[in-house]
């Protein structure tokens, strides 16, 4: 990923005001960001811990998206699940469900769409082995581009559906 500011980071959000993207806490560590390891900017908000926030390039611009961590979701701490953007399997509750309002009217709507992901956003460490789960090593025979190049497909396939039936947003 491409290095950005906070301008363009708040520039970049797509369902939501633009008084709330002003409002939005950034990560601390944005200075000592590591973007060569990221396909995706994705952080928790340390003021409101059931918000979170991704930002990517997405057709060759800056998108941000705002998210909300579901608490009906329960999860047994016995038991692995697997995040649908990297495919990475966490003990317990390291995969949150995230939820999307959609951008343009049908989020002002209230309508919604979620995926499971990594509770931490950090999805593009862990394809890269930079940081490890609680269960340890990976069980794939997918190399580390083929892993990049499926969270790229995975993401984009949930931006698709915050992005579906808004045509000021670009999308095809």
């Amino acid at each position: 990923m491409i290095p950005v500011g906070e301008k363009e980071i708040r520039g970049s959000f797509v369902n939501c005001s633009k008084g709330e993207a002003r409002r939005i806490n950034l990560p601390r560590s944005l200075p000592e960001t590591p973007w060569a390891d990221l396909d995706f900017l994705g952080w928790l908000d340390p003021g409101a811990p059931d918000r979170g926030y991704l930002v990517t390039e997405r057709r060759g611009e800056l998108v941000g998206v705002t998210l909300r961590l579901s608490r009906e979701v329960h999860r047994s701490y016995a038991k692995s699940t697997v995040c649908s953007i990297c495919v990475t399997p966490h003990a317990g509750t390291g995969i949150s469900l995230f939820v999307a309002p959609r951008a343009g009217a049908a989020g002002r709507q209230g309508n919604t769409v979620g995926t499971y992901m990594c509770a931490d956003l950090a999805c593009s460490l862990y394809v890269r082995d930079i940081r490890k789960t609680e269960l340890g090593v990976r069980f794939e025979t997918l190399g580390n581009e083929e892993r990049i190049m499926r969270v790229v497909v995975n993401l984009e396939s949930f931006l698709d559906k915050v992005f579906d039936g808004d045509l000021s947003s670009g999308a095809a």
